[in-house]
């Protein structure tokens, strides 16, 4: 599910949209990237969409490595999950992932 979060006003660009929707499709490499740009981590939308999708695509990960036969269901649901996040995402709608959301703001890394 996907909601609107009400607390993070931002003015998104298109470069802003395209970065979200490329880390979220190509995570957990491309929010890595993103966030080692200097003019990319600075943008709050750009940052709010990295940092959930590096959390949620290297979660991924090691689920896919530990749990072999089931991680690759797991791996194909997530994926098609995350395109759907990367899509509401270059729409400038700011997601809010179950969980992830909340532990990410929890740790500070996103307001």
């Amino acid at each position: 599910m996907v909601q609107m979060d009400p607390q993070v006003p931002m003015d998104v660009t298109d470069d802003d949209k395209l970065w979200s929707l490329l880390s979220w499709i190509f995570a957990p490499l491309v929010p890595i990237i993103v966030l080692l740009l200097e003019d990319k981590k600075v943008r709050p939308f750009i940052k709010y969409n990295a940092i959930q999708a590096l959390v949620i695509g290297g979660l991924v990960t090691v689920l896919s490595a530990i749990t072999a036969g089931f991680g690759c269901f797991v791996l194909w649901v997530v994926v098609i999950y995350e395109i759907y996040l990367g899509i509401q995402s270059y729409q400038g709608k700011v997601v809010t992932v179950p969980v992830v959301t909340d532990f990410c703001k929890g740790q500070g890394w996103i307001s």
